[in-house]
């Protein structure tokens, strides 16, 4: 029985770039001269010079309206679902057909969806099927609200799945549109939190082909006295995101303890190549910290900060991705996320 690969990624974020107007969005919300200097500060040591968005941002004069969005008057959580459900497959199907799905769907025997951002049933799965000659018994798995760790979720499972079945063919499909769920506030802290995110798709197809990289282990943990820190929870107006100060310093305390297990016993010197989801500078200051890593070891993790923002569970994809290209055969690596809880979910992995 061969071990499962991650054989080819590809990834689509959508056409409006979005970062200046959205920051300009969240500055206007803040009433106090001193606060939207502060927040201009902050801001820029976020290291993102860019994110994207299927909102058209259409910004007026005043600064008040930013498209979907107006100071006075957030949308419900049924008018985003309504804009997820209409986006969603147009960013799904330019992740697919990167992936060569228009010619290999058919071939696919797993479909694995992961997303927090947005839900509807029938859903994308469905969409995914009919858009790609995928076969009417191809077996369907959603992985729902589980944040930005569910990149390495949805690649456990197919990594369970095709270790059992030499013949399976799993498409693995990462949708997030964070950008539809902006809250209002009246704090500098909750709005920079807000300037992280943004919208993107990743598409994999794992399968026991020796080509790709070569999923070889994964390790989860939870870190119960930090629930609070991390909280994701559907509300009147969109989904909420809690996201604590404190999670970079968690992190940096917790990740020490766990690295025996993350790597299987391998020295992180030998680790050749480190995917850890961007979930912010500090995030990967504090990774980087607590494992001792060299300073450039998480140069392909900033750069799609730098470039796309914090797309949720596609993020690590993007950056696996980018690994891929240049690896080379044999060279061990391991990716990071992050999600609620506080947990975190970690994939060992070899360039084939």
């Amino acid at each position: 029985m061969g071990l499962p690969h991650i054989n080819r990624i590809a990834t689509a974020v959508p056409r409006h770039e979005v970062h200046e107007a959205f920051r300009a969005f969240a500055e206007r919300q803040l009433q106090e001269p001193h606060s939207r200097e502060a927040f201009a500060r902050l801001a820029q040591r976020a290291q993102i010079a860019s994110r994207h968005s299927v909102l058209e941002p259409l910004p007026d004069a005043t600064g008040s309206v930013c498209g979907f969005y107006t100071v006075a008057a957030f949308p419900s959580t049924g008018a985003r679902m309504a804009r997820f459900e209409a986006e969603a497959p147009h960013l799904a199907e330019q992740a697919c057909m990167a992936l060569g799905m228009e010619t290999e769907g058919s071939a696919v025997t797993h479909l694995i969806v992961a997303t927090c951002t947005g839900f509807a049933a029938p859903g994308l799965d469905h969409w995914l099927m009919r858009r790609f000659s995928l076969s009417p018994s191809v077996e369907r798995s959603i992985v729902g609200f589980m944040g930005c760790q569910a990149a390495i979720n949805a690649l456990k499972l197919a990594w369970h799945i095709a270790r059992g079945d030499h013949r399976a063919r799993v498409l693995v499909v990462n949708l997030e549109l964070c950008t539809l769920h902006l809250q209002p506030a009246r704090e500098a802290e909750p709005l920079l939190c807000s300037l992280l995110f943004a919208d993107g798709c990743s598409a994999a197809l794992v399968s026991q082909d020796a080509r790709g990289l070569r999923m070889d282990g994964f390790h989860a943990t939870v870190m119960p006295e930090a629930a609070h820190q991390i909280t994701w929870r559907i509300a009147d107006s969109g989904f909420d995101m809690r996201l604590s100060g404190l999670v970079p310093l968690t992190l940096a305390r917790a990740l020490p303890d766990q690295i025996d297990a993350m790597l299987g016993g391998m020295p992180p010197a030998e680790v050749s190549h480190w995917a850890v989801h961007p979930g912010g500078r500090s995030v990967l200051d504090a990774v980087a910290h607590g494992l001792g890593l060299p300073a450039a070891a998480l140069d392909t993790s900033r750069q799609v900060l730098r470039e796309f923002g914090n797309m949720s569970s596609a993020t690590v994809m993007f950056v696996l991705e980018r690994m891929m290209r240049d690896a080379l055969p044999g060279s061990p690596g391991c990716a990071l996320a992050f999600g609620p809880g506080l947990s975190a979910e970690s994939m060992r992995f070899t360039a084939a």
